[in-house]
């Protein structure tokens, strides 16, 4: 047997690909595989949240410490009070869902929805406001996100999104469902998306068509949120959280109104002298 000891040739075990091109491929693979898995829960919750009956909302709701509120001014809560039950027959919701405004005495511009048909609405929000037509927009816009079940859907998807994302991580499972029940944190993750937000203005835009006979006012509350849009930002939930640009959206005022033929020129109803005498 004879043997041999050839020469081997250089850099035959080195691949001419960048040794970083498989990882960054693996990694790319990896986390499009998540924004899938991501995609198809948020839909599956979205879908499976509209079956949850609205008497569950209210329960989560009174599980939730959304904290102590200065409610006074009760001339301004009894008129935000009374404006919605005006507003309520124009919007058919359905026999089992309730609606529960409260009025937060504070200076910040902000206007929510959140479980179980409550709405939170801030004094700064109010005094910022030109007319009357401009408040029940957003009363009714805020309604319309109860009676899509917006609140219920968003808190579905961010739940169980979450649950996928800290199963992957192996860690904080615990914690986070404590303080999904138990804590004020649950409303930040009540994000609505764009199509939410197109839809909730059209019911709220139908409603002052209904209510005033026509829609003027309704682009008052958007020309609000682009004057005061650094401090609207600081603060979450956000009224137009993850919304279109309140700019858009006046466009959008008058697309609907012309497709739908409600008049976007009529009287405007002043706001009454308790609450304008704060301004």
């Amino acid at each position: 047997m004879e043997y041999s000891n050839p020469e081997i040739p250089e850099g035959i075990n080195t691949s001419r690909q960048h040794p970083l091109k498989d990882f960054f491929i693996l990694t790319t693979g990896i986390l499009a595989s998540i924004a899938l898995c991501v995609f198809l829960l948020s839909m599956f919750a979205e879908r499976l949240a509209l079956y949850i009956p609205f008497s569950v909302e209210q329960k989560l709701l009174n599980k939730i410490n959304i904290g102590d509120f200065d409610e006074s001014d009760p001339e301004i809560k009894k008129y935000i009070h009374d404006l919605t039950l005006k507003l309520l027959p124009h919007m058919s919701l359905p026999d089992d869902v309730t609606v529960d405004v409260t009025y937060i005495n504070d200076s910040t511009i902000n206007a929510f929805s959140t479980l179980g048909g409550k709405i939170l609405i801030h004094r700064g929000l109010v005094e910022s406001l030109p007319n009357e037509n401009a408040l029940a927009m957003v009363i009714a816009h805020e309604i319309a996100h109860i009676k899509h079940r917006d609140p219920v859907v968003a808190l579905s998807r961010g739940t169980i999104v979450s649950l996928f994302l800290f199963t992957l991580t192996g860690f904080g499972t615990d914690r986070l469902m404590s303080n999904l029940l138990t804590d004020a944190g649950t409303l930040s993750i009540l994000g609505f998306n764009r199509n939410q937000e197109k839809h909730a203005d059209e019911v709220a835009l139908a409603t002052l068509a209904r209510y005033y006979g026509h829609v003027n006012g309704a682009n008052a509350l958007f020309n609000i949120f682009i004057k005061n849009q650094h401090q609207v930002d600081k603060f979450i939930p956000e009224f137009f959280r993850t919304h279109p640009l309140s700019e858009n959206r006046n466009e959008e005022i008058q697309k609907l109104a012309d497709k739908n033929n409600w008049p976007v020129t009529g009287d405007t109803v002043m706001l009454p002298v308790f609450i304008n005498s704060k301004n």
